[in-house]
């Protein structure tokens, strides 16, 4: 089994306001760089054997502690970057209701079926995300690989690995908090959910 650490990155300045942060390269906070020496700091004894992170700066600016930590290069991967959001890209829910009310229910109704006005469809973000753990799964065959990527990308992945409907993404995994761990186990085609937004604290180096 290889297992692979997903991390949601740090806490950015649009955090606050919830604004959709899809393909924008938005500056991680104070608190957001805390999280990811915290992440360092869990990293440094996980016994890591390698680390990935999507191409966009907040991601990269999350996992580099981790790797500096580790002394393990940090690699990049443009299939784990954020869902692009389209017309939503920078908007609030509440900005987004305002402007196209009609397209934003049917989004927060089905997300695979309606992806916001000139967004990616949530399918397609899932299967290039797939594509690439499989390759970085491949490439560290039993061994243990944080990777650092964006909060809609990554429940969406879970859904398609799991085997759930992906539009379903906003129900089954209403959230993944900013620095935290979820772990899958990957075996061949077969892929076991070992943990979901658990606190690094959790994460002793005795359960490793």
């Amino acid at each position: 089994m290889t297992r692979l650490v997903l991390v949601r990155h740090g806490e950015t300045v649009w955090h606050a306001e919830n604004r959709y942060a899809g393909r924008s390269d938005i500056a991680l906070t104070d608190k957001g760089r805390a999280q990811a020496q915290r992440l360092a700091e869990w990293a440094r004894t996980a016994n890591l054997s390698a680390i990935w992170a999507s191409t966009l700066s907040r991601a990269q600016l999350t996992a580099e502690p981790a790797a500096k930590a580790t002394g393990l290069p940090l690699q990049t991967d443009a299939r784990l970057v954020e869902l692009d959001f389209g017309q939503g890209e920078g908007m609030t829910d509440a900005e987004m209701h305002a402007t196209f009310p009609e397209e934003r229910a049917a989004f927060r109704r089905d997300p695979a079926a309606h992806p916001l006005p000139g967004g990616e469809d949530p399918a397609t973000a899932a299967e290039r995300c797939v594509t690439a753990l499989h390759s970085i799964a491949d490439a560290n065959k039993d061994g243990r690989v944080l990777v650092v990527a964006h909060n809609t990308l990554l429940r969406l992945v879970l859904c398609r690995l799991l085997g759930i409907p992906v539009g379903h993404y906003r129900t089954v995994f209403p959230y993944l908090a900013n620095g935290t761990i979820t772990e899958i186990g990957i075996t061949g085609e077969s892929v076991s959910l070992l943990s979901f937004n658990a606190p690094l604290n959790e994460f002793k180096k005795d359960r490793i």
